[in-house]
């Protein structure tokens, strides 16, 4: 199940402690981020052991646009992970969300 920037923004703006992660690349995340934590894609699965404590806790993942967190979700999945959300759109979207709010 995905979530739209929208719903992310209104839970992060009410505080709730989310389970965020950022699959881009340092250089991505060093210009702009959500205060996700950084696993980018490429090394997820060297890294996934360090992820096993949110196995059965709701992980929301992103990426630029939706595409590379897609992926990560199914791998995510296939590794058992029960409840892991795309954000849809991916930052840009987050990003856009917020400019037409202002």
């Amino acid at each position: 199940m995905d979530i739209t920037a929208q719903e992310l923004k209104e839970r992060l703006d009410k505080g709730e402690k989310i389970n965020l992660i950022d699959v881009r690349e340092e250089y991505e995340f060093d210009e702009d981020n959500l205060g996700g934590e950084l696993y980018p894609l490429g090394s997820l699965p060297s890294q996934i052991d360090d992820l096993e404590d949110l196995q059965d806790e709701e992980v929301i993942i992103y990426c630029r646009s939706g595409a590379r967190s897609g992926r990560a979700q199914q791998f995510l999945e296939q590794n058992g992970f029960s409840n892991v959300r795309n954000l849809i759109g991916g930052i840009l979207a987050y990003r856009e969300n917020e400019r037409k709010a202002q």
